[in-house]
C-alpha cells in the first residue's frame, strides 16, 4: 500500500456568464465558484501554505467579479462549469510547478450540488 500525501485549499469567488446556444446567449446571471484544489509536494519538500495559497488568488483574482463572457479565454468557449475548470487547472498548474508543488486535482462548483472535477493520475 502506497499513501499520498495531499493539501487542500478551498477558495470562493463571485462571477457572472451566460450560456450561449444556437438560438443566442442566456441570461447573465452570478454564481458563487468554489474552487478546491489539491496539491502534492513535489520531492517530500514542505509545502509553505501562504505562498500556495498567493499564488491561487492571484489566479482566481482575474475572474473575481468579471463576467466571464467577456475574458478573451471565454470569447469564443462557452463559459460552462467543464470550460472554467479546464480553464482554471492551465492556469494554477504552472504557478504550483514554481513552488515545487504538483495540482493534482481541481474541483469548481457553480453551485453547492453541482461541480466538475479533473484529476491527475500517475502513470
Amino acid at each position: 500500500m502506497t499513501l499520498m500525501h495531499t493539501y487542500k485549499i478551498k477558495s470562493y469567488v463571485n462571477a457572472s456568464h451566460a450560456m450561449r446556444w444556437e438560438a443566442g446567449e442566456g441570461k447573465q446571471h452570478t454564481h458563487t465558484w468554489e474552487i478546491i484544489c489539491e496539491i502534492k509536494s513535489k520531492n517530500d519538500k514542505m509545502i509553505v501554505f501562504r505562498n500556495i495559497e498567493q499564488a491561487i488568488k492571484e489566479v482566481l483574482d482575474r475572474f473575481s467579479g468579471k463576467f466571464l463572457n467577456k475574458l478573451p479565454y471565454f470569447k469564443e468557449i462557452n463559459p460552462t462549469v467543464e470550460n472554467v475548470t479546464v480553464w482554471l487547472f492551465n492556469l494554477i498548474t504552472p504557478e504550483m510547478e514554481q513552488l515545487s508543488a504538483q495540482l493534482i486535482r481541481i474541483e469548481v462548483g457553480e453551485s453547492p450540488t453541482r461541480s466538475y472535477c479533473i484529476t491527475v493520475e500517475d502513470d
